[in-house]
């Protein structure tokens, strides 16, 4: 006669074996770091190899061939370090009348924008004008306006000069007022 446990099953020898443990998952590579010199050409190829950024010459950390790799590329993941000067006071003080001047001219141009728009005769529309002088230092710049707007009678323009130092930028807003 064969004993039954509990589920009322036949016991066996082999039914009171735990099963087998499952095998180990398989080892991941270790990540290598950004601080050993053979990895640095490495990293930079994974962190940009999908990248759309900008591309600009990027000084090494090392003074080896293989980091060398890397030399002219650079994403937006680095960042540009200072030095601490430890100065408590400007090189230069800021000068309020001189700055005061340029801002009146920029304001004159405005108005001088403004007034040759509303030659045009343009009646019951409210012009805006905004103008900016942007220097050029390397790095984008993204202008942003919102208005309640009504794309049947409401526009504007957009007037871009450039130079070698400098992008002055000129917006026209026309909003029509019923």
């Amino acid at each position: 006669m064969e004993k039954r446990g509990r589920g009322g099953k036949p016991s066996s020898s082999t039914a009171s074996q735990p099963p087998p443990p499952p095998p180990p998952p398989p080892r991941r590579e270790r990540r290598p770091s950004m601080f050993e010199r053979e990895a640095y050409a490495q990293i930079l190829k994974e962190r940009l190899r999908d990248s759309v950024h900008d591309v600009q010459y990027v000084e090494p950390p090392f003074d080896d061939p293989v980091a060398g790799l890397g030399k002219e590329w650079k994403s937006t993941l680095a960042k540009v370090k200072f030095a601490g000067s430890y100065r408590m006071e400007p090189l230069k003080k800021f000068q309020a009348h001189s700055v005061e001047t340029e801002a009146q001219q920029i304001l004159k141009l405005a108005d001088r924008i403004l007034s040759a728009v509303k030659e045009f005769g343009y009646h019951r529309y409210k012009f805006i004008i905004k103008v900016l002088f942007i220097q050029k230092t390397g790095q984008a710049i993204n202008i942003a306006s919102r208005w309640i707007w009504d794309v049947a009678w409401d526009s504007w323009v957009a007037v871009k000069q450039e130079t070698e130092t400098y992008v002055a930028l000129a917006l026209v807003f026309a909003l029509y007022c019923e």
